[in-house]
């Protein structure tokens, strides 16, 4: 592949603390559709929608939400994409995915209104390979993500390849929702996982795992969760598109303040939501957690909330597409990059409420470190695997 036809990456640097009343617009296209259907799968990824909801910020828009809470990934697609779900939390790489066509699916726009997180995920290991430290030696193994269009499959076939993994031959990847990673991981069907929280900590919890590496060790600010639309719902609506988007904004801003984790963490905990014990919850947000090897950590970088879709990420999701043979033909990736992660509109609304632009948001194009090389996302690298 060309250099520059398929690459991303870079660092979010903290969000201001949001002001207690954000301030409305001048120039606000009205409401078209106050009554709304969204979808979310109970991960802590998806805390900003869950505290859109919670809090109110949804209402104060003038919106009416029925979160719809959901089994998996391939149901949240196909809700969104025949009109069931009018919004939803996906993972970062499906609005890619799906508006190019791959996987099973023909060409579906999905654009990513908002970013929900970075960070906040991690590699977890069955307590049987706690002196199996090194990925070298992992030949054989079975680990188990999430969905295949998701940043837990590219983060984790890109930290096998760096150990010289093959993660197509050398090891088995299964696809398994993230309530059923511990249980399959205390049945020794599988040897690991890179999923979503709280299951990591969840296998802690339980004695089933440790923490082998935390995603932010891999990628400080890498992308995980979305929350997106159609195309064509962004056509037909565009007042409720941007009050949703407003909406998600705000409950990001509410996140990234440490001082409303413990808050989110209850409210998570319920039925409603995630249905997972509070303390699993508080650990994985706070960032004060047990490893699973009998330390105590702290991390106040392990779970992160920022509404700011970076093009950079995008093309990064793009590379290894490409990398992973996902994507078989060039695009050109900076285009596409912008065409589905709206970074322009974020900034705008951001601009539009009177809440603070972090440094790191008034550049689009962001470098990143990811696993220790330099990722430039207007100059990405050819891969051979």
């Amino acid at each position: 592949m060309a250099a520059g036809a398929v690459f991303a990456g870079g660092g979010m640097g903290a969000l201001a603390d949001p002001p207690a009343i954000i301030g409305g617009s001048t120039a606000r296209v009205p409401v078209e559709r106050p009554d709304l259907a969204i979808g979310f799968v109970p991960i802590s990824c998806a805390a900003p929608l869950i505290m859109a909801m919670a809090k109110g910020f949804f209402r104060q828009e003038g919106l009416n939400v029925q979160l719809h809470k959901t089994a998996g990934w391939a149901l949240i697609r196909d809700r969104l994409l025949d009109g069931s779900l009018d919004g939803s939390h996906l993972l970062s790489p499906m609005p890619l995915s799906l508006s190019l066509g791959l996987g099973s699916h023909a060409i579906q726009p999905v654009r990513a209104l908002t970013m929900q997180n970075i960070n906040g995920q991690a590699l977890t290991m069955a307590l049987k390979h706690w002196k199996n430290r090194d990925p070298r030696q992992w030949k054989g193994m079975t680990f188990a993500i999430p969905f295949e269009f998701s940043m837990h499959n590219l983060l984790l076939r890109a930290y096998l390849a760096q150990y010289g993994l093959d993660p197509d031959r050398d090891v088995s990847l299964r696809v398994t929702a993230p309530p059923d990673m511990v249980a399959n991981l205390r049945a020794g069907n599988i040897d690991g996982f890179l999923g979503p929280e709280p299951f990591n900590q969840r296998a802690v919890y339980e004695q089933a795992g440790f923490l082998h590496v935390l995603s932010a060790d891999l990628w400080d600010g890498h992308p995980c969760c979305a929350f997106g639309v159609t195309a064509a719902f962004m056509a037909q609506y565009p007042g409720t598109y941007r009050a949703m988007q407003r909406a998600m904004i705000r409950a990001a801003y509410f996140m990234q303040d440490p001082a409303n984790r413990l808050e989110a963490a209850r409210i998570m905990a319920q039925p409603a939501y995630l249905n997972q014990p509070e303390i699993v919850i508080r650990q994985s947000l706070t960032g004060h957690y047990a490893d699973g090897l009998g330390m105590v950590r702290d991390n106040p970088r392990r779970a992160g909330f920022s509404p700011y879709p970076y093009p950079s990420m995008a093309v990064w999701i793009l590379s290894q597409f490409s990398r992973w043979g996902y994507l078989k033909d060039a695009v050109p990736c900076q285009d596409m990059a912008q065409q589905v992660f709206l970074i322009d509109e974020v900034r705008r609304q951001v601009a539009d409420m009177g809440l603070p632009l972090p440094a790191a948001a008034r550049n689009d194009w962001p470098d990143y470190a990811i696993m220790g090389r330099a990722f430039d996302p207007l100059h990405p690298p050819s891969y051979s695997r």
